[in-house]
C-alpha cells in the first residue's frame, strides 16, 4: 500500500482562507493523513494563496518558489497551490511555475482530497481543524460578492454571493462551540447581504440571534458589513443583544461623492454621515472600525483633504489604510495607476499619523473603567488578552500584570490604568 504524505497547509491572506484551510485539514485528517505546521518536517506542501492586492500576490509568489525551491533539493516530493491566486491565475501559473504539481481553486476540497488519493467526508464539511486559539473562531457565513466596487477582484476568484444556510451554519457554530469556542467571528466578502440569495431578504440579524442561542458561544463579532442598504433590523440585533459585540467592522473605503461614484460603491457622503450618525445613535458604546483606499486613480489632492477631514471629524475606534493597487479585469483598470507609489504611501502615513492620535484620546477615555476581557496568551509576565472593542489581528490588545494564574480564552474584568495610542494596560477587579 502507497505511504500517505505527511502534509504542511500554508495559509495567506484573509480570515475567510484560514476557514478553508482549516476545513481542509480536518477533511485530510479524516483521511489518515499526517500533518506538520513545519513545511520542513513534510513531504507534500498545500499553499492556500491570496490575489486581492499586488502585495498578497507578491508573497503568495514568493511563497510558492520557496515551496519549489525545497522540492527541488528533494527535502519534499509534492507542491500544490489552491485559492484565490492559483483561481485567477492558474494558466499563467502552470506555465511560468511548472515545478507546482497540482493547481485548485478556492473550496475544491473534493479535487484537492482526490489529488492526494483521499475522499471528501461532504457530511464532515463543517468541522475544522482550528488554527486559531481554541476559544475564538471565524465563522464564514457566505462566499463571494455581488457588489460592483469597481477596484476589487474578489467576484473574479470567489465569484457571485452564496449565504450558506441558516442550519448549517448553527451545525458549524455548535460544532465549534463543543471545542471551547467562545467568540464567534463572523466573516464574508459581504456579511450585511446574508440571506438574500436563499430567503429573499437580508437575514444576517436573525442568524445572529439564531447563533446568540448556542450554548457556551458569549461573544459575537461583526466583520466585513457593506455601508449601503444597512439592515435596520441588525442595527437592533447589536444593540439589543447582550452576546453581541458593540462592533462593527464598515470598510467605507473613501469619502469624496466623486471617488465614491467611480469606486461604484453605492452610497453616497451624505447617506455615509447619516449612517454612522444612526449607529452611534442607536448603539450604545460602538466601536466602529472602517478602512480605505488612499491613491485610487481619480483622487486629487482636494480628494484626499476631503478624507483626511472626514476621519478628523468622524473620530473612528479603529482604522486601517491600503493604498490603491490596479487590479486587471476590474472596472478601474483602465484608469491605469496615474499616482506615484510615494504619493499614495505619504497619504497613507497621514491617515495613520491622525488615527493614531484619535485613538490615543479615546483610549485616555478608558483609563479608570471596568472591562470585560478575554484572555488570548501570555508572554512574559503580560497576560494578552482582549476586549469586546477589539477583533484579533487586526484591532488593539489589553495588557495586565498578575501574580494570579489566569486561564487562556477566560474572561475577567480588569481595571484599565494606563494606555499608549493603541493598547490598554489593566489590573485585575
Amino acid at each position: 500500500m502507497r505511504k500517505k504524505h505527511k502534509i504542511s497547509v500554508i495559509t495567506l491572506g484573509c480570515s475567510k482562507n484560514t476557514v478553508d484551510s482549516e476545513r481542509l485539514m480536518n477533511q485530510l485528517k479524516l483521511n489518515h493523513f499526517d500533518l506538520s505546521i513545519n513545511p520542513n518536517d513534510a513531504d507534500a506542501i498545500i499553499i492556500n494563496t491570496c490575489g486581492f492586492i499586488e502585495a498578497a500576490k507578491e508573497e503568495s509568489i514568493n511563497t510558492i518558489l520557496e515551496a519549489v525551491e525545497l522540492k527541488k533539493k528533494g527535502k519534499i516530493k509534492k507542491v500544490v497551490v489552491i485559492g484565490c491566486l492559483s483561481e485567477r491565475y492558474a494558466k499563467e501559473l502552470r506555465k511560468e511555475i511548472p515545478e507546482v504539481d497540482s493547481f485548485f481553486g478556492t473550496e475544491a476540497y473534493e479535487s484537492i482530497l482526490k489529488d492526494f488519493g483521499g475522499n471528501l467526508k461532504y457530511e464532515l464539511l463543517g468541522e475544522r481543524l482550528l488554527t486559531t486559539p481554541s476559544h475564538f473562531a471565524y465563522l464564514k457565513i457566505s462566499e463571494g460578492c455581488n457588489r460592483p466596487c469597481s477596484f476589487c477582484a474578489i467576484p473574479l476568484m470567489r465569484g457571485k454571493h452564496k449565504s450558506k444556510p441558516i442550519e448549517e451554519l448553527i451545525h458549524e457554530a455548535e460544532f465549534l462551540s463543543s471545542k471551547g469556542v467562545k467568540e464567534l467571528i463572523l466573516i464574508a466578502q459581504d456579511t450585511t447581504d446574508y440571506g438574500t440569495d436563499l430567503y429573499g431578504k437580508k437575514s444576517i440579524a436573525e442568524l445572529i440571534n439564531y447563533l446568540s442561542l448556542i450554548k457556551g458561544i458569549e461573544w459575537i463579532r461583526l466583520m466585513y458589513a457593506y455601508p449601503s442598504q444597512f439592515p435596520e433590523n441588525l442595527i437592533e440585533t447589536i444593540a439589543e443583544n447582550p452576546k453581541v459585540c458593540k462592533y462593527i467592522d464598515l470598510p467605507l473605503q473613501h469619502i469624496s461623492d466623486k471617488i465614491l461614484r467611480s469606486m461604484r460603491r453605492g452610497i453616497t457622503k451624505r447617506r455615509t454621515i447619516s449612517l454612522i450618525n444612526k449607529l452611534r445613535e442607536k448603539i450604545p458604546n460602538l466601536t466602529l472600525r472602517t478602512t480605505f483606499i488612499v491613491g485610487y486613480p481619480e483622487e486629487t489632492d482636494e480628494d484626499f483633504e476631503e478624507l483626511y477631514n472626514f476621519v478628523k471629524d468622524i473620530q473612528f475606534e479603529r482604522l486601517g489604510v491600503f493604498t490603491y493597487s490596479m487590479e486587471e479585469n476590474t472596472a478601474s483598470y483602465i484608469l491605469g495607476d496615474p499616482i506615484p507609489a510615494e504619493v499614495k504611501e505619504e497619504r497613507k502615513a497621514a491617515l495613520m499619523e491622525l488615527q493614531k492620535e484619535i485613538s490615543l484620546n479615546k483610549n485616555k477615555n478608558l483609563v479608570g473603567k471596568e472591562l470585560k476581557v478575554l484572555i488570548d496568551s501570555k508572554e512574559n509576565e503580560f497576560y494578552i488578552g482582549r476586549t469586546e472593542k477589539d477583533a484579533p489581528e487586526v484591532d488593539g490588545e489589553i495588557y495586565i500584570h498578575t501574580n494570579k494564574n489566569l486561564k487562556i480564552g477566560e474572561f475577567y474584568s480588569a481595571e484599565i490604568y494606563d494606555c499608549n495610542e493603541y493598547d490598554l494596560f489593566g489590573k485585575l477587579r
